[in-house]
């Protein structure tokens, strides 16, 4: 299998020279291959969503090395990262941010426009996504007339529509009761597998990281195994 990301020996210090500084990432390297969705396991406050931003492009490490789909991007100009990002890379966040304004159709269409998708073909993109997750019937309603657990099936379904090659999760099943957040998992995981997508997902929830392909924790600013 060919690498989707490759993040080499990467460090992140926040109040760098300060009496207060905190190092976050101490030479991470991670490496995930296409088709792989790896679990990242990690206590609050330990640089799980750090590690999760450097890797989606949003921010940049201190030194060390992102390589998407065997492009270097650590350094890259703003233009590029934008573009990597639209084009390669899909977010899911412990909270939904959908727009509110905008039915679940067009939460999905938007971001294909920016990508230059013809309206015709977002909209079937967005059709095709949205019957996936059991959700046609509720395809022209706004995100408030959604439970909770049909506004983050949208919101997947809102990462998937420019088809990146790798989708990173932040706690996406987090706001949810635990019956939803099982079936909301699993809804993910098939859209995951159905795509051949590669993922990074950090969870709380070890019932679910054992699910994944591998498990991943990161403590004390290092990455380890399991």
């Amino acid at each position: 299998m060919s690498d989707v990301l490759v993040l080499e020996k990467l460090e992140k210090c926040y109040n760098r020279g300060k009496p207060n500084e905190i190092t976050v990432l101490k030479g991470v390297n991670l490496t995930i291959p296409k088709g792989q969705v790896t679990a990242l396991v990690a206590p609050s406050g330990a640089g799980k969503s750090t590690l999760l931003h450097i890797a989606g492009l949003l921010d940049t490490p201190d030194s060390g090395r992102v390589v998407l789909e065997g492009e270097d991007l650590s350094r890259a100009r703003d233009a590029k990262r934008t573009a990597a990002r639209r084009e390669k890379l899909g977010f899911v966040y412990q909270f939904h941010h959908l727009l509110p304004e905008f039915s679940a159709t067009e939460n999905i269409v938007l971001p294909q426009l920016a990508n230059g998708v013809s309206r015709g073909d977002a909209q079937a993109r967005a059709a095709d996504l949205l019957g996936r997750v059991g959700l046609t019937s509720r395809a022209d309603h706004r995100p408030s007339a959604l439970s909770g657990g049909e506004q983050q099936r949208v919101a997947f379904c809102r990462a998937l529509a420019n088809g990146p090659s790798l989708l990173l999760a932040d706690e996406p099943t987090g706001n949810l009761d635990p019956a939803t957040s099982d079936t909301v998992f699993d809804v993910l995981m098939d859209l995951v597998r159905e795509t051949g997508l590669s993922a990074l997902i950090a969870t709380h929830n070890m019932a679910l990281a054992a699910e994944m392909d591998r498990v991943l924790r990161l403590d004390g600013g290092a990455l380890t195994e399991g």
